[in-house]
């Protein structure tokens, strides 16, 4: 099959003017220039290894015939072609060790750190993992959710009772609640000097320093110990308070 005129013409005209540019960057590659460096240092490095045997050799059959002319004239001589063939075997030792490239040595690369999930992510995860608990066990955010205005008193009342026995069973199992002061509610207190400042709230008239006396309005709340699930947050969603669910038929 021949080809057309003009196409014929366009390959002849290409093998004319030389590789195409796809070989020119091969030739031009810094990668194949130092293939072909590497090359000529490691042909080098043979013909100082055989300059080296051969010295080696001239230098052994020299020193023999030194041992066995002592006594003739031409003992001077082999003396100083030995002495020059060991010069010279000294030199090609010394520019094979020095003159070879240095090996390059891998850069070692820095140790990444592993992922520690944040400390916020962590609480936030826990958080909503306790109001799961409330739902699934007091219908907490059912009650809080929905619009109570559309029922009577006594579905409110009867809804919040629910809601009060599950949630109190949840704080109850997660929680170690205790009143700050043990006195019934309107009772006369007194507030010693060096009272924590986050378990009093002093309302009405204050002057001076504590100690202070006063009415017990509300005992107040605090807890002693907390046993909520560790859970991690692991993507960048918050785990599910309640799923949704789905009757199939």
């Amino acid at each position: 099959m021949r080809l057309p005129a003009r196409r014929t013409a366009c390959s002849k005209q290409a093998l004319l003017t030389g590789p195409s540019s796809r070989d020119r960057s091969v030739y031009l590659s810094p990668s194949f220039g130092a293939a072909q460096l590497g090359r000529k240092e490691m042909k080098i490095s043979a013909n100082m290894r055989t300059v080296s045997i051969i010295s080696c050799i001239a230098l052994l059959a020299l020193s023999a015939l030194s041992l066995f002319t002592a006594a003739s004239r031409f003992h001077p001589y082999f003396s100083a072609a030995s002495l020059v063939v060991a010069l010279t075997l000294l030199v090609v030792i010394i520019v094979t060790r020095g003159g070879g490239p240095e090996p390059k040595r891998p850069k070692a690369e820095a140790a990444k750190p592993m992922p520690v999930p944040a400390a916020n992510n962590q609480a936030e995860a826990e958080i909503v993992s306790f109001l799961a608990t409330l739902q699934e066990q007091g219908r907490l955010i059912d009650f809080l959710m929905d619009d109570i205005t559309t029922y009577d008193d006594a579905q409110v009342g009867a809804a919040a009772r629910v809601v009060h026995q599950g949630c109190k069973a949840a704080l109850q199992e997660h929680f170690r609640i205790r009143p700050v002061r043990e006195e019934s509610e309107g009772s006369s207190v007194t507030i010693a000097v060096g009272y924590p400042a986050d378990e009093y709230r002093l309302i009405g008239k204050i002057s001076g320093a504590a100690p202070f006396s006063g009415t017990l309005v509300h005992r107040g709340w605090k807890t002693e110990s907390v046993k909520l699930p560790r859970i991690v947050r692991v993507d960048d969603r918050l785990p599910t308070i309640a799923p949704a669910e789905v009757e199939l038929k």
